[in-house]
């Protein structure tokens, strides 16, 4: 009974700080709501695009006397504002964002008009959209369930050590290994066809997902050669665990491969 409490709780935790990551993340929609002639308009703006083509942007706006003009700039670049009408089709409006390289960013924005009232979506600037290439299906389900699978068995491991218990060898074992497969191998893999680089973390750049995962290995390195070795491992695998979750409770994406068009441009 323990034994499963154990891995009910580490399983809780994991989840919670994986929903956390991705909720908080800059690649995560932006929505809310917006008052125009009124009435209450509810929008999504999308913050990452894969596909082929333009980036749609589309937002349901019944009534054919709003109309609306989606604006766009290149990341970071200090250049004007460009404009485009939105069209409408039946209860919605619709305009495109230019196709990017791999991980070139948009900033954007959308003002709806009715009459002589107006309001910009989002009130407080723009919102940033990553453009990047798309990940085969295969390669991206057997990276999320090694890395979910890693950072389940981090925690229930760190669970092990702060506990004293006789398993803490085989679970340091699994969770180095499945840490190595997911992150070491797997990530590299989707970081190519993302962006077209197999690693852009230290010592090639400061991409914080593939620190994140540097910095994890690097600890959980250290767990595996203390436990190898035979000698007291508890200290090491609970600090590995603690690091680990305080990582991986950082926002997916942040700090994430950026395209610098100045060096584009050049």
């Amino acid at each position: 009974m323990k034994t499963f409490l154990l891995w009910a709780l580490a399983l809780v935790l994991t989840l919670g700080s994986a929903v956390y990551q991705r909720l908080t993340g800059p690649t995560y929609e932006y929505s809310g709501s917006v008052e125009l002639a009124g009435e209450r308009l509810d929008f999504r703006l999308d913050r990452t695009f894969d596909g082929e083509g333009d980036q749609p942007v589309t937002l349901a706006v019944p009534g054919d006397a709003v109309s609306g003009v989606l604006a766009w700039r290149r990341h970071d670049t200090g250049e004007a504002w460009r404009e485009v009408a939105m069209v409408r089709s039946g209860e919605e409006l619709t305009a495109g964002l230019p196709h990017q390289p791999p991980a070139g960013k948009l900033d954007y924005r959308v003002t709806l008009t009715a009459g002589e009232e107006a309001v910009t979506i989002p009130a407080d600037g723009y919102v940033t959209t990553r453009f990047k290439g798309r990940v085969p299906g295969a390669v991206l389900i057997i990276h999320i369930l090694l890395m979910f699978s890693a950072m389940l068995l981090s925690t229930r491991t760190g669970l092990e050590a702060l506990l004293r218990r006789d398993n803490l060898k085989r679970l340091t074992i699994w969770t180095f290994g499945l840490l190595i497969a997911g992150g070491m191998i797997f990530g590299p893999i989707m970081q190519y066809y993302a962006f077209g680089e197999f690693w852009t973390g230290i010592p090639f750049g400061w991409d914080l997902t593939d620190n994140k995962t540097l910095f994890s290995v690097i600890f959980w390195t250290w767990a595996l050669w203390t436990v190898l070795k035979d000698r007291p491992a508890r200290t090491a695998a609970l600090t590995a665990s603690i690091v680990t979750l305080v990582i991986f409770l950082i926002p997916h994406s942040l700090l994430g491969s950026e395209l610098d068009y100045t060096v584009e441009a050049g």
